[in-house]
């Protein structure tokens, strides 16, 4: 996961224009989800890789994201798009998006910024 959010942030820096909207109401979904407890309909939010790598053996989705706790996400603060990929950044929480053909899924969630590193995130694929 570090090389695909390696590879995203310095696609970043290139200064891609793209509309913000899909990716910043696919983040606040899933938040809300999470929120209201709806933890079957955020793991549906999620990208499939990112949904099968999340579950230990015996445990479905909906368990793991109950054990992850993830915070709150808050309102967005920043978007950045480049094509298929996303990063939004909400006031509690950084989620990496990927559009899919029936639209904008969560590929990783939980994400915080480690010094001269990539992301360590909590959800990925």
């Amino acid at each position: 996961m570090r090389l695909v959010v390696s590879v995203m942030l310095a696609v970043l820096a290139t200064g891609c224009v793209a509309d913000t909207a899909g990716p910043s109401r696919a983040a606040e979904r899933f938040h809300a989800a999470l929120a209201d407890r709806q933890l079957e309909a955020a793991c549906g939010m999620l990208a499939p890789k990112t949904a099968d790598k999340l579950p230990d053996p015996g445990q479905t989705c909906a368990d793991a994201l109950r054990e992850l706790a993830l915070g709150p996400g808050g309102g967005v603060t920043e978007v950045s798009v480049w094509g298929d990929e996303a990063q939004v950044r909400l006031e509690g929480d950084t989620l990496f998006l990927h559009h899919f053909a029936d639209g904008w899924r969560v590929v990783a969630a939980g994400c915080a910024p480690v010094r001269d590193l990539p992301y360590e995130c909590e959800v990925e694929n």
